[in-house]
């Protein structure tokens, strides 16, 4: 049998190492490759630090500026910004092992971070429509200073844009300037942002709409930027995800970084190149967010793990871990938990290999995911019992942070709506181009036959 499989065999192929090789490629390959290491050795040595006072800030709904200043001092804030700009140009396979090694031990902290590497991210694909300078500025001041940045979009009556209208806050022209005021909710990490990229639009008679850059600087700003410290949240309570009211803040004319006609915004006028970045930062989005609130899970998990291989009722004289309902209950953790991984790895491997998920399938991987972690915790609580509902246990925390999963965008009834559409205009044009071909079939057999 070997020597006809040796006979029907193709011949062998070159070697990998007989082809060539860049030279540039291998130098940048080894160095992720080390950085992938230090990174990880850093995440290791911090987490402890930054998991500290995670409780207390939950509990007095504190900021965790100690936080961001370690992350500075790592080198983790600018990991996502270009190397050409100074920073690791991180992959997305490895923002999101850093956004879950922090989120693992302080959420809060690991959701601002996430908001500034979205923007980091946009801001360096080539196509990215601000100006080149004022992105320079914005690189510039993460590598230095550890400067954050987030996009301030939600408003008191508009509510969230992703679901249409025009926004109530405005930028009129001043000179050769703009004059920018309005009010912004659930501006997440506000309490320490250098930068605000905020959705406005113009009072010119056509209005268009789009971002302004807003720098912020609390020692100068004086009360044209304020913060209503409002933030009273169920979960992710240190977050600083407070409002902001702009009353009359004078922008240069190049810090109206990205606006066009409010048509220009929709779907159906995107551009190649706008469909390509739409569909990358959703990509990111989903992996960034996702990372963040498996983490919270996978947390969750190895609490209850620890309680019910400890925890041995007098009753019962064993450790719960000896019940086979218990068993069962964190068998399904791991199946849940196993699909989370699954998904979240094949997502960002494509993406990082330049094949971004559409957006609605990264949608489903959105969902999917929270939906998941949210029963890994909720199954936890079942299991614990008032162990786990007390404040004296983190998992009643862990809990109110995981549901902070379904706020993002987009929703679950809009990324089902958007799935459900899809696959049924799918099948509809399937079926139309088959009747399509059966006709012309018929009226090529009705030709040969006259």
């Amino acid at each position: 049998m070997s020597a006809s499989l040796a006979v029907s065999s193709p011949p062998p192929q070159p070697s990998l190492r007989l082809l060539p090789v860049d030279a540039a490629d291998v130098a940048a390959a080894d160095a992720d490759e080390a950085n992938d290491a230090r990174v990880a050795a850093l995440l290791e040595r911090l987490a402890p630090e930054l998991a500290a006072d995670a409780a207390r800030n939950d509990v007095d709904g504190r900021f965790p500026h100690e936080n961001f200043a370690r992350l500075h001092r790592a080198g983790l804030i600018a990991q996502v910004v270009p190397r050409e700009h100074g920073g690791a140009g991180a992959t997305l396979a490895r923002a999101s092992r850093i956004v879950a090694a922090v989120a693992r031990a302080d959420p809060a902290t690991a959701l601002v971070l996430t908001m500034t590497y979205l923007q980091h991210r946009a801001l360096g694909r080539a196509d990215n429509r601000w100006p080149a300078q004022v992105r320079r500025e914005v690189f510039d001041s993460a590598v230095a200073h550890g400067a954050l940045i987030n996009a301030l979009r939600v408003e008191p009556a508009l509510g969230s844009p992703s679901r249409g209208g025009l926004p109530d806050t405005i930028a009129r022209r001043d000179g050769d300037g703009w004059r920018l005021s309005g009010h912004k909710l659930y501006s997440t990490g506000i309490p320490a942002l250098r930068w605000l990229a905020v959705w406005a639009r113009t009072d010119e008679p056509a209005p268009r709409v789009g971002v302004f850059l807003v720098p912020r600087d609390p020692g100068t700003d004086g009360d044209r930027i304020r913060v209503i410290e409002s933030w009273n949240h169920l979960g992710l309570r240190a977050s600083g995800s407070h409002e902001v009211v702009f009353d009359d803040v004078p922008l240069p004319a190049d810090h109206a970084v990205d606006v066009r006609a409010p048509d220009a915004w929709a779907v159906s006028a995107a551009t190649h190149a706008d469909a390509d970045a739409q569909a990358d930062q959703q990509a990111w989005m989903v992996a960034l967010l996702g990372s963040l609130y498996d983490a919270v899970a996978r947390a969750s998990r190895d609490w209850l793990v620890e309680f019910a291989t400890t925890r041995a009722p007098s009753g019962l004289g064993a450790p719960l871990a000896t019940l086979s309902r218990v068993q069962e209950a964190v068998g399904e953790i791991e199946g849940w938990l196993h699909t989370n991984r699954v998904l979240l790895d094949d997502h960002i491997a494509r993406t990082d290999a330049g094949n971004a998920p559409s957006v609605t399938t990264s949608g489903l991987v959105k969902r999917t995911v929270t939906e998941h972690a949210i029963r890994t915790v909720e199954q936890a609580l079942k299991l614990s019992g008032n162990h786990g509902l007390s404040r004296a246990n983190p998992l009643e925390r862990h809990y109110r942070d995981v549901l902070c999963s379904r706020v993002h965008t987009p929703q679950d009834d809009a990324i089902a709506v958007a799935a459900g559409r899809a696959a049924l205009e799918a099948t509809r044009g399937g079926a139309n181009a088959e009747a399509d071909g059966t006709s012309r079939n018929g009226i090529e057999r009705g030709r040969r036959d006259a």
